[in-house]
């Protein structure tokens, strides 16, 4: 897999901001990509150092319109730490 397959979009949430200050980013990952994988991705799109890698699955929702019924996508999501010296990812253009 590709670095740019592996890395979906940034998750921009209240709590995910607040955790930016540790130098702690969350991305939303393809299902079938592992830890090693998310790290090599993240270092080699950002140009930063990964200290560690936590990996989260969510099921697809069930859902109901009207008689038609069915499951949304199930997502995987990954909350990347870098190093103390490694640089900061810019998410934004501020």
């Amino acid at each position: 897999m590709e670095a740019r397959d592996v890395i979906k979009r940034p998750v921009i949430t209240e709590r995910s901001s607040e955790v930016m200050a540790d130098k702690k980013y969350t991305f939303e990952v393809d299902t079938r990509a592992n830890k090693t994988q998310v790290k090599q991705a993240i270092q080699e799109i950002f140009g930063v150092q990964v200290e560690k890698v936590n990996i989260m699955n969510y099921k697809g929702k069930f859902k109901r319109m009207g008689k038609h019924a069915g499951y949304t996508n199930k997502r995987r999501k990954a909350i990347v730490k870098l190093t103390a010296e490694s640089k900061d990812i810019e998410l934004f253009d501020i």
